[in-house]
């Protein structure tokens, strides 16, 4: 067998490795979305893998009967207002941590500290912050799981854009320094245009967390008209509706269609940052 004919087979099986692997990773999103459009009488014994029949009733009951509608616009609300604190104090914050001078030796010590509160688990913050949201009067609102994400995704992207503004050479800021820009118009126009690709990342791991977030919904949110999407999809998986998988599955769908957009969006702004650093590079 000589080499030509070794390499075809080499990437023949390359490509259906590929070909498993991608199958394996679709296969869980392709049996959601057949659940959900799947009639309930289809789902009891013994489930085919392709849809015998077709329907929407399971997403026209979660917004008619369980208020879906409600708590879709919630997270939406609490996980882009989260979002946008976080990436405003986060940014500020880093760019802080990166370019300014601490006495003391301040400076190493409190980036690990930052890191300490994103390493600790969630479920550690939750008595001092239930106890600091009651006090104030501000349980069973949107308002406490919104501040709960900021002080999770803060340090995530402290952590994570130090570096990318430590990478920046200082030279291009006394550049612009000279040419006469103040320190607002430097940040603006030049530092954060060249970190963008990180602040794409970080946003997208920063909006997934927000979106997904479970804990605290459940602990600071009593009312259904506050319940955020994690929640709603648990409290459908109650007794009465254990057997109506089409139901929980079209939740799932819904609940997948934002976070899916939002990373798409993300990763243009990702890819062409990138190749706008390379061909400045």
């Amino acid at each position: 067998m000589n080499t030509r004919v070794k390499q075809r087979i080499f990437t023949v099986l390359k490509i259906l490795f590929g070909a498993l692997l991608l199958f394996i990773a679709m296969f869980p999103i392709y049996w959601l979305l057949a659940m959900a459009i799947r009639e309930t009488d289809e789902m009891r014994g013994h489930i085919p893998v392709l849809p015998q029949s077709f329907t929407l009733t399971h997403f026209a009951q979660l917004f008619a009967e369980k208020g879906f509608g409600t708590a879709l616009v919630n997270s939406l609300q609490t996980t882009f207002g989260s979002l946008l604190v976080s990436l405003i104090v986060g940014v500020c914050c880093s760019y802080i941590l990166a370019r300014s001078r601490f006495r003391f030796g301040l400076k190493k010590p409190l980036t690990y500290w930052v890191l300490l509160v994103r390493v600790l688990p969630p479920i550690a913050f939750t008595i001092p912050l239930y106890i600091m949201f009651n006090k104030f009067g501000l349980l069973n609102t949107r308002l406490p799981v919104l501040l709960a994400c900021v002080l999770i995704n803060v340090p995530l992207i402290i952590w994570f854009l130090v570096s990318f503004f430590r990478d920046l050479p200082e030279e291009i800021e006394e550049s612009a320094k000279i040419d006469g820009a103040s320190e607002w118009q430097m940040f603006m126009r030049i530092v954060l245009p060249l970190v963008a690709p990180g602040i794409a990342a970080v946003a997208m791991l920063s909006f997934m967390y927000a979106w997904n977030e479970y804990t605290y919904s459940v602990i600071f949110t009593r009312s259904p008209a506050n319940s955020t999407v994690p929640l709603a999809l648990a409290l459908l998986n109650t007794e009465d509706a254990l057997t109506n998988f089409g139901l929980v599955a079209a939740g799932g769908v819904i609940s997948v269609v934002p976070i899916t957009l939002f990373v798409i969006f993300a990763q243009n702004y990702l890819i062409s940052g990138l190749s706008s650093g390379a061909v400045k590079g």
